[in-house]
């Protein structure tokens, strides 16, 4: 397919016509109208230069490091020499790594910290699960009926040792090197639209804090805010900001005011009829318009089954938030969506999966949150025909360490974890990757995060290295590597 030429700074409405339109009555601010102007100034074509496998990408963060010795990558001899230090156990040549003397990895002291705090055993039981037998927590059951569908990156490792991990996670660049595109939006930046009433990147969730990253680990930086993400509310009532009209405002009277902005605009395009940027702008807005009946929608679940409310768990208290974000979820790429993302774990500061203390007790409560919802979600994208071509990735920022801290907690554990995927074309009921025996280093097929960046741009037919702004150098570590052997 052909290749367009973005525009690093999209021309700018003059301020009269911004408030001529808020003055209308269509009610749309700067949140909601940077993502409608991202069609301005090139052809509707995208990216694409591979065949895609998949056409949208679910993106579900917990926020504060989920444990991975408590999720995902069961290690038995924590139980076995739990309350030994490292150096008392079999295993002390882990800490003799290549990976401490290759990779930069931020405030770590071999000398002192969380390796010489003694071992802390799994807080639950894991369990064989599926035909694939692949383990996972006895705190995730649903998730684990759905095993068969589920790849398993056990192998992740990233540089920051506190949670500016979780911008790094987004956008493959360190805390300290200043703001870089997330994925969703070199999604949303090499893609095309599917359904031209809704934005194509869309957020759910309290982002992470600012200290963290903030509302950067959805924003598109020096591609231009017209490709970040688009705040989406599961209220009814209020789903988009801005994206409704004042009230007293009657659909009809807007509809008549809507017209003759149309046609005052058709004047002007008129008079400059090469102006493809004054184009692109009348169709945004018109867009923009189209938007306040297409987003309410789809957060409406009246055309949904009481068995697929219940399936969500959106009858329960603890699952019904995330539930009914799930469910969302499913109906915002059922529509064309490109990208969703889902912050779960929210708490105003790290993110309530830090679990320096009581961890057992927090990602008890925490899975309980996730698992009924997220095993719903992939049920019912599969049965749906909606799985092979959506790509479901679990994330956080780092795992917890092997070590306790404060007797009942674990710290922060950049060093290996595991994120999850499944659909979109990659392989089910397989994980690829390893820590060493006790979770301490990512040793086997061990990756950086930008490969599931580039993993998941793949899987949408894009070429990572393909996708750049004039003016702009990436890095080798932005590209990320393609996953290959996870891709059915």
């Amino acid at each position: 397919m052909s290749q367009f030429t973005h525009q690093t700074n999209p021309p700018t409405a003059p301020l009269t016509r911004r408030s001529f339109l808020q003055d209308m009555g269509l009610g749309f601010g700067s949140i909601a109208l940077s993502s409608m102007l991202a069609k301005e100034g090139f052809s509707e074509t995208q990216l694409q230069q591979i065949a895609p496998r998949a056409k949208s990408v679910i993106w579900l963060f917990m926020i504060g490091g989920a444990s991975h010795l408590e999720t995902f990558d069961p290690k038995p001899a924590l139980n076995k020499y739990a309350g030994k230090s490292i150096e008392e156990t079999p295993h002390a040549g882990v800490l003799k790594s290549s990976f401490l003397e290759n990779e930069r990895v931020v405030a770590f002291d071999p000398n002192n910290g969380f390796i010489r705090n003694k071992l802390y055993p799994m807080q639950v039981g894991f369990s064989p699960r599926g035909k694939s037998g692949l383990e996972i927590s006895d705190w995730l059951p649903h998730v684990g009926a759905q095993a068969d569908d589920l790849c398993l990156i056990r192998s992740m490792w990233t540089e920051d040792s506190n949670h500016g991990a979780q911008l790094q996670f987004h956008t493959g660049r360190h805390r300290v090197e200043g703001f870089f595109p997330a994925i969703g939006s070199w999604v949303n930046y090499g893609l095309g639209s599917i359904n031209e009433n809704l934005p194509q990147f869309v957020v759910m969730g309290t982002p992470v804090a600012d200290c963290c990253g903030g509302r950067e680990c959805h924003r598109a930086n020096y591609l231009g805010p017209m490709y970040d993400g688009v705040p989406l509310s599961i209220d009814p009532a209020n789903p988009l900001p801005y994206a409704k009209p004042p009230t007293g405002t009657y659909q009809e009277e807007q509809a008549g005011q809507f017209e003759l902005l149309r046609k005052l605009n058709g004047l002007t395009a008129d008079n400059f009829p090469d102006d493809d940027a004054l184009v692109a702008r009348i169709r945004s807005y018109e867009l923009a318009y189209r938007m306040q009946t297409a987003v309410p929608e789809v957060v409406k679940f009246t055309d949904e089954t009481q068995a697929t409310i219940d399936l969500y768990g959106i009858d329960q208290p603890e699952t019904k938030t995330f539930g009914q974000q799930m469910l969302t979820a499913r109906r915002l790429v059922e529509r064309g969506v490109r990208f969703v993302q889902v912050y779960h774990g929210s708490n105003g500061g790290a993110g309530q999966w830090d679990s320096h203390k009581g961890l057992k007790a927090n990602h008890a409560k925490l899975c309980k949150q996730i698992d009924q919802p997220l095993g719903a979600l992939l049920k019912d994208l599969k049965r749906r025909g909606l799985l092979e071509e959506t790509l479901v990735v679990w994330a956080t920022e780092f795992g917890r360490t092997p070590g306790s801290q404060k007797s009942d907690g674990r710290d922060h554990h950049p060093y290996g974890f595991t994120i999850a995927m499944a659909g979109g074309g990659i392989q089910g009921g397989v994980a690829h990757g390893a820590t060493d025996e006790l979770g301490f280093h990512a040793v086997e097929n061990r990756h950086y995060v930008t490969d599931i960046h580039a993993t998941v741009l793949n899987q949408l037919g894009l070429d990572p290295r393909a996708m750049h702004v004039p003016g702009r150098k990436r890095l080798e570590k932005d590209f990320g590597h393609v996953i290959r052997e996870v891709i059915s």
